[in-house]
């Protein structure tokens, strides 16, 4: 097979997912077999063949680390939106977040505490799925965001 430049000694090779990985992912290296035998989610070129270095996210979906980190900065450009930051930090194949959004979840707690739903919403519940954990939950409908219950994600969606 195809191995990365940059040198035997700061990557090691996966024979399940078939190929080189950085050695400060050896760790966290979700094994996928074949993973980078498929096309970037972003510009489509071939990441196994490609000469762009791959990431893979914490899903374990492959990705050019440069067109990911290009996704990121068209999403977040002038955006003060909380749904911007969530895109921009989700998979584009499956919308796991794709690093930790704590701080997120907190300011939209307190976005969501100041901003009371008018009488007629107040016992309004809808279905949703989490998109982080998998969980469906039925919760209170809110104009901002839903919560998921079992990982206090705002990364869901109405179902």
């Amino acid at each position: 097979g195809i191995c990365r430049v940059g040198g035997r000694e700061n990557f090691f090779h996966c024979f399940k997912c078939g190929c080189c990985i950085h050695h400060d992912l050896r760790l966290e290296h979700k094994c996928y077999e074949k993973n980078l035998h498929r096309n970037c989610p972003i510009c489509l070129e071939d990441l196994f063949t490609s000469t762009k270095s791959p990431t893979i996210l914490p899903c374990g979906h492959p990705i050019h680390k440069s067109c990911f980190l290009k996704m990121n900065r068209e999403l977040l450009l002038n955006s003060t939106d909380p749904q911007m930051w969530l895109r921009a930090n989700a998979c584009p194949l499956c919308q796991k977040s794709t690093r930790d959004l704590t701080s997120l979840w907190e300011a939209i707690d307190r976005e969501i505490a100041a901003t009371p739903m008018p009488e007629e919403y107040r016992d309004k519940r809808v279905d949703i799925l989490c998109n982080d954990c998998s969980a469906y939950s039925n919760v209170s409908f809110h104009i901002l965001a839903h919560k998921c219950l079992d990982c206090g994600s705002y990364n869901t969606k109405k179902t």
